[in-house]
């Protein structure tokens, strides 16, 4: 058996809870990635998988905040999911990202649609656990719209099952799927589906179960998920409060094999 313990984590660009974008000053951004990669360090994930990251964006430094985090949590393995690109004066670059204690093996980048800016996507990898190979999405859906959020899943289903026919019989087990949902407060229209969609290939379980994760200082809503399939066994999994983003991060374990 094995056991595999992955976090989901929004970091915001790294601007902690300064609620606009561009008014963190670069230090302060470094020392809030600091602050991240320390307590990645403390939960001791096998992989983190982040949303809202940047690879080379004016408003956060204009640097790679994800090579960033990986020297100072002590990772060896990353892959960036690029959403957003513009180049010139006011460089932007970001997206989804995973850091990995174990090989990332055959990754790919969807993104949902064209836009330079608060576009959206997810990123595919496998993990080669001891030989094992257990297929991860890192998803981030529209924030305000529920049509889009749905179409985005559509594309994202659509994708899934042209992968399994190609891939299913090197997995270990059918892929987990993480991210920021950005569910409606009034309801779960995007996990609930995504579920809908998965139970075609057996039972899944969404954590966590009660617990909000958005906003950090007085969580009121929950965003941010982990789907895992039933071949997962004795899973554990808290919602992790911290301040260093206005998203809690989810932290679960699970065994396979």
């Amino acid at each position: 058996m094995h056991r595999l313990r992955i976090m989901t984590f929004n970091i915001a660009h790294g601007r902690g809870l300064t609620p606009i974008q561009g008014f963190t000053s670069p230090r302060k951004i470094r020392v809030n990635l600091r602050r991240i990669a320390a307590l990645i360090s403390r939960l001791e994930p096998d992989v983190v998988a982040m949303q809202e990251i940047d690879e080379n964006s004016r408003w956060s430094g204009s640097f790679d905040h994800l090579d960033y985090l990986r020297v100072y949590a002590g990772f060896p393995h990353a892959v960036f999911g690029i959403n957003n690109r513009r180049t010139g004066l006011i460089n932007l670059s970001y997206g989804n990202a995973l850091l990995s204690r174990y090989p990332l093996l055959n990754t790919e980048t969807v993104v949902f649609g064209r836009r330079s800016l608060g576009e959206k996507g997810f990123l595919f990898a496998e993990l080669d656990v001891g030989g094992r190979r257990v297929p991860i999405v890192n998803l981030h859906l529209h924030s305000s719209s529920r049509v889009k959020r749905l179409h985005q899943l559509g594309r994202l289903t659509t994708w899934l099952r042209e992968k399994r026919r190609v891939r299913a019989a090197h997995w270990a087990l059918q892929p987990v799927i993480c991210g920021d949902f950005n569910n409606p407060s009034t309801r779960d229209d995007a996990t609930a589906a995504l579920w809908s969609h998965l139970s075609r290939y057996g039972d899944y379980l969404v954590r966590p179960q009660t617990g909000g994760t958005f906003p950090s200082p007085l969580p009121r809503r929950s965003l941010d998920f982990v789907f895992l399939p039933t071949a997962c066994r004795d899973v554990q999994c808290r919602v992790v409060r911290t301040l260093l983003s206005d998203h809690c991060p989810v932290l679960v374990e699970f065994s396979f094999g």
